[in-house]
């Protein structure tokens, strides 16, 4: 009878899900929340934010979004929405289907970023995965980031150091600024970048994507790019690649920006092509 009544708990643990995900699947959240949290990392104080969609179902497994600001900016940029949309405007197409994290960059130098000295924000990233998994009904196959600039470098080095646990990645007019301890593992990869980008230039957005071009098993081909005073952006789709870790690039008329106007020409955050690319790029993954 006791092996009959536990067969059939897993069963329907099974069937609801609860069982493909992580240990905060059926609790109520306990150590940390939504909103801000804190964690010691390296005898210093890091912070980060929590925002969960609307009527968040701890029985319910939810994809895991990291949005990470720029050199200068903090989680509160990504969250409110100030030179962009809430999250780089995720959150409106996610449709209450992801928990979103903004972590908050150190300032060493006065200005916050992603220096990642000795890893430190590798393990703070690592830290969050754990209080996320612990407290909150994740599908921990699908944990993604994305970042502009510095956001953008962090986002490169969690592909190369956390492949395991992240899908994919969408780097925003970013570079190798972050470091890369690893960089072998396979992972579904989408840059973007601006061609005459003033702050950091196209060759080092192009440095990191064809690192994951080679990584991911991708057929690499000349990736054509739009025309200076085009106003136009050409978007390739690398071929070849592992059947699960696809590479796609967007090369835009631009400066250095994640909110090229939808339309070419100029900036406009209401109006981007930015939230939609990376959130078609990331929701393909199930």
């Amino acid at each position: 009878m006791k092996f009959s009544l536990a067969v059939t708990a897993v069963v329907s643990a099974l069937s609801s899900g609860v069982l493909a995900g992580t240990a905060g699947c059926g609790k109520a959240p306990s150590t940390i929340r939504a909103g801000q949290n804190q964690v010691t990392v390296n005898g210093k104080q890091r912070t980060y934010t929590v925002t969960l969609p609307q009527n968040y179902d701890n029985t319910k497994e939810y994809k895991l979004i990291f949005g990470i600001h720029w050199l200068g900016g903090n989680m509160n940029d990504v969250v409110q929405g100030t030179s962009i949309q809430p999250y780089y405007g995720l959150p409106a197409l996610a449709n209450n289907t992801a928990i979103f994290v903004a972590p908050e960059g150190l300032r060493p130098n006065g200005q916050s970023g992603w220096a990642n000295s000795g890893g430190e924000d590798i393990a703070f990233m690592r830290e969050i995965i754990k209080a996320t998994d612990a407290n909150f009904c994740i599908n921990e196959k699908l944990r993604f980031s994305t970042g502009f600039s510095y956001g953008g470098g962090m986002s490169y080095s969690i592909a190369c150091t956390l492949g395991d646990q992240f899908r994919a990645v969408a780097v925003l007019s970013g570079a190798q600024l972050s470091g890369c301890q690893g960089g072998s593992t396979p992972v579904a990869y989408y840059g973007q970048h601006g061609t005459f980008d003033s702050v950091l230039n196209i060759q080092m957005g192009r440095q990191l994507r064809d690192n994951f071009v080679r990584v991911n098993g991708c057929q690499n081909t000349n990736a054509p790019e739009p025309a200076r005073n085009s106003r136009g952006r050409i978007q390739t789709k690398y071929t070849g690649c592992q059947a699960d870790k696809p590479v796609w690039w967007t090369a835009f008329d631009g400066d250095h920006t994640p909110i090229q106007s939808n339309q070419g020409g100029g900036t406009d955050k209401f109006n981007t092509f930015t939230g939609p690319s990376v959130w078609e790029f990331f929701s393909q993954f199930q």
